[in-house]
């Protein structure tokens, strides 16, 4: 009996050397980033609260909020600012993009090899094409 048995797979753990030579499919890409976003969101989310707070609270307030972006705040330099509020724009539209894109997976059971690809890779060029139109609106 023990000679008709199959030899059983061995599987072995991979080296972390050989993470860096493994291509992930772009659906896998997608949902790394989309965790990305989100903790990138939350982490950021005291800086989100001060700009809101500071941009509506008075005209004054207001006007210290436009010069934040181009003097900067103390030590901080006002086009890195802007690529801080880059960082959460991109963070927002990839989140809402990929979110979106799994909504939609579970709403219609779309969950194809095919599909998977063609929307991760539709994630992906959608929300850089929107940061880089916002970020041309926010730098120039």
């Amino acid at each position: 009996m023990a000679d008709t048995m199959k030899p059983r797979p061995q599987y072995r753990n991979i080296h972390v050397s050989q993470i860096v030579a493994y291509r992930l499919p772009p659906a896998g890409i997608v949902s790394i980033l989309h965790r990305v976003s989100g903790v990138l969101m939350f982490v950021l989310l005291p800086f989100v609260i001060w700009l809101f707070d500071v941009s509506v609270s008075s005209e004054v307030s207001y006007e210290r909020f436009r010069a934040a972006f181009v003097a900067g705040i103390g030590f901080v330099p006002g086009w890195f600012l802007k690529l801080v509020v880059l960082s959460l724009i991109w963070s927002y539209l990839h989140h809402l993009i990929a979110g979106v894109r799994h909504l939609w997976m579970d709403a219609t059971h779309a969950v194809t090899k095919e599909f998977g690809h063609h929307s991760a890779v539709g994630t992906l060029a959608l929300s850089v094409l929107l940061t880089l139109v916002l970020a041309y609106k926010l730098f120039f």
